[in-house]
């Protein structure tokens, strides 16, 4: 004996796709961490050039923080994380920030 079923589907199923949220990785000024080490970490952790990396160094030394890479939620948390140990490491006191782009 077989049971058979006839299933008729008319609905149109859509599919939306939303691209992932990105943070800016910002790293604030501070008096004791010197601009060679944040350079470094710039070039380092962040693949900046060095002409790169100097400009964004003078952007957070002159005006107190800048933006030196946008990223998905995770790869951003894991440079600034690394960033941070790298920072501890050295004892200096760098601080990173994210924010939402």
């Amino acid at each position: 004996m077989s049971d058979t079923v006839d299933v008729q589907l008319d609905e149109k199923i859509k599919v939306t796709t939303k691209e992932p949220s990105r943070y800016k990785v910002v790293f604030l000024n501070d008096d004791a961490t010197p601009i060679q080490f944040v350079m470094e970490v710039l070039v380092h952790i962040f693949r900046h050039n060095s002409d790169s990396a100097e400009e964004v160094t003078m952007t957070i030394h002159n005006e107190g923080a800048g933006v030196v890479g946008i990223y998905s939620h995770e790869l951003a948390e894991q440079k600034a994380r690394e960033t941070v140990a790298i920072s501890e490491e050295h004892n200096f006191p760098l601080r990173v920030k994210l924010e939402k782009e």
